[in-house]
């Protein structure tokens, strides 16, 4: 008698055709990734990619939003691994999951430049909000500057929305230059703290307990 398959075994399904597709990202670029190349690489049916995703557009979506949530949970990671730490620290939390400091971060850089670049010549793609990631974490970091500015931890003259745009270019162009071999990752994170350490030495140093000290 025919059973319909449990909850879990649609959830793994998924799961594993969203891996096949990132593999192939990561190694052979999007242009490589259509629904029977990656029903071939995760070992089922093109027509089960299809029941799942539908079309190459959804399913490459799907990839995307498993992409971003794996970046979420290294920085909720890296943040719990630092309890208490101030707004710098949380800062730099964030920003660093997008320098490619490891091989896991290196793979994700490989997947997001692959899906910008489809994007620019698929309006199918580019309709998918794919960029979303992105202005949700410039809200993010605008967010963690203002508490730091009401703190009294940012210069109450900085515009917290030109910094987070700031923050957000540097790592991204920081990335960029470690993908192309400019910069080591360790150089690349020096520079992020030393952005970092100008937004808020700065501030500390005109502050009124600095004024205090002797």
């Amino acid at each position: 008698m025919w059973r319909m398959p449990k909850l879990a075994d649609h959830e793994e399904r998924r799961a594993r055709i969203v891996a096949a597709l990132l593999r192939i990202a990561a190694s052979r670029g999007l242009h490589a990734a259509s629904m029977r190349t990656v029903a071939a690489e995760a070992g089922v049916s093109v027509s089960t990619v299809q029941y799942y995703f539908g079309t190459k557009e959804r399913l490459l979506f799907a990839g995307l939003q498993h992409q971003a949530e794996a970046v979420g949970r290294r920085i909720e990671a890296g943040l719990a691994a630092n309890p208490g730490g101030s707004v710098r620290d949380s800062l730099y939390a964030w920003l660093v999951q997008l320098i490619p400091v490891n091989e896991q971060q290196r793979a994700g850089y490989t997947v997001f430049a692959a899906y910008h670049a489809l994007a620019l010549t698929d309006p199918a793609l580019a309709e998918q909000s794919y960029t979303r990631g992105s202005d949700e974490l410039e809200v993010v970091l605008r967010a963690l500057l203002a508490d730091a500015q009401q703190a009294g931890e940012l210069s109450s003259g900085r515009d917290v929305g030109a910094e987070a745009g700031n923050l957000l270019a540097l790592a991204t162009g920081l990335a960029d230059s470690v993908m192309a071999d400019m910069r080591t990752p360790e150089a690349a994170t020096a520079l992020l703290n030393y952005q970092l350490d100008q937004l808020f030495v700065a501030a500390s140093s005109t502050s009124p307990a600095a004024a205090r000290r002797p």
